[in-house]
């Protein structure tokens, strides 16, 4: 289905969204942290432990774009007065690129988050966007950022009609009605975009999606697959590594050291990045480095204290490292925790024996829905996505083991969206821009 969805997955980011999504209203005796947890605090703690200027120098110079707002509608589904009413749907724009009315437009399907968040970190679309004269929207999801209607409104049904709505309107104001729209997301974003173009054929012609983990959904996936690759990256840098950090997770040390190999894992990268903390390129990598490293001899603390150091502090601007701070900054919690215990369902954030994370977590579907129930009031629905979308979608692996991986598969996506244009002005008699060929 290459002309229909290209799904690049960063194995250890793939399950992000699913790591633990119904975790945060679980009760055991010990639970896996909510992905909010892991997504967000880091962020907070960053504002602390990062010298003036570094979170900004992080943000690419070609990333300019201006806020704007849609007055979107409450409820796309039904006819009663109160669906009627609207809200201000946040959206960024940049339009520098754009080559005219019958250039593409390149959506970001927005996630569970401030909007402003990703648009800093979706380097792929900047790249591409000179090369397609393309037009840059990264619209921010209901509920998330600043984006916030009435209560009682919040699905992916809602979230995909609002995108729609607001994709005829763009075009509409633009008298570009046959501009082409790709849509990119990344996580559940790349979730969305995926079904954005299943259930919006005609509106969207193709989609780019980033770590979407569309199959994380009971019955479709091993419920221990997150945490186990999280030990997997852990445990091909160093065996050593892999037994001092399990061996403090069973002695409990603070949530701290458990958030740093998560959120390590997922960011990865084989360069210094900033998403979620100012970090080095692998960071898994230096944190085991910090955990062998001679220096500390045998002294346990010491190189979990490294170890975290290496995530929370490596710019070496903190004196110490505090604990986690409650707050929200980038408006998740509320949001996901709802959609996570109703319809979004994950099932992949079980620990194993073998977790870097100990103790053993097992996972429990009826236990899921039970205290779902009780945190919401509400009968989840765990099967209703599946059976809305569907579970499977020919999808495009990519291997991490690669060095090149990265350039190899946006050199390819690239290819295929030059292919998706040139066949939709094709389609559609319509004379396209001009832009340059993709090598």
């Amino acid at each position: 289905m290459e002309s229909a969805v290209v799904a690049s997955f960063l194995l250890l980011l793939c399950c992000q969204a699913a790591a633990a999504a119904a975790a945060g209203a679980i009760s055991s005796h010990r639970r896996p942290p909510p992905l909010t947890r892991h997504y967000a605090s880091p962020l907070v703690r960053r504002r602390h432990v990062t010298s003036p200027g570094t979170a900004a120098a992080t943000v690419p110079a070609m990333v300019q774009y201006e806020t704007r707002y849609y007055t979107q509608r409450l409820d796309h589904f039904n006819a009663l007065p109160a669906s009627y009413g609207t809200f201000q749907q946040r959206y960024l724009i940049n339009d520098t690129f754009w080559a005219g009315k019958t250039s593409p437009i390149f959506l970001y399907a927005g996630n569970e988050g401030d909007i402003d968040l990703f648009t800093n970190n979706t380097g792929f679309m900047w790249e591409s966007a000179p090369r397609f004269g393309a037009m840059l929207v990264f619209v921010e999801h209901r509920y998330y950022g600043e984006s916030m209607p009435t209560k009682g409104y919040l699905s992916v049904t809602q979230a995909l009609a609002d995108f729609t709505s607001f994709v005829l309107s763009l075009k509409s104001n633009l008298s570009a009605p046959a501009a082409p729209v790709v849509v990119f997301g990344g996580s559940y974003g790349g979730m969305l975009a995926v079904w954005m173009r299943l259930k919006y054929p005609h509106i969207v012609m193709g989609a780019v999606a980033s770590s979407a983990p569309i199959r994380s959904f009971y019955h479709l996936t091993d419920p221990y697959a997150f945490y186990d690759r999280v030990t997997d990256d852990f445990k091909s840098e160093s065996n050593n590594c892999y037994d001092v950090l399990r061996g403090s997770s069973v002695r409990d040390i603070p949530s701290l050291l458990e958030s740093a190999m998560v959120n390590a894992a997922m960011t990865d990268y084989p360069t210094p990045s900033g998403f979620l903390a100012p970090l080095p390129g692998y960071p898994v990598r230096e944190m085991c480095r910090a955990v062998d490293h001679p220096s500390s001899g045998n002294d346990t603390l010491a190189k979990v204290r490294d170890a975290m150091n290496v995530y929370y502090n490596s710019t070496g601007a903190s004196p110490c490292l505090g604990g986690e701070e409650d707050g929200d900054p980038y408006g998740m919690y509320d949001g996901w925790n709802w959609q996570a215990c109703t319809e979004m369902v994950l099932m992949t954030y079980g620990l194993s024996n073998r977790s870097i994370i100990q103790p053993p977590w097992p996972f429990n579907f009826t236990d899921v829905l039970d205290s779902c129930r009780n945190a919401t009031g509400l009968p989840p629905r765990p099967f209703w996505l599946e059976a809305e979308f569907g579970g499977y979608v020919n999808l495009r692996f990519s291997s991490k083991e690669d060095p090149e991986w990265l350039k190899k598969v946006r050199a390819k996506e690239t290819r295929i969206i030059a292919r998706w244009l040139k066949q939709y002005y094709k389609d559609e008699a319509v004379s396209g821009p001009v832009w340059i060929p993709p090598n």
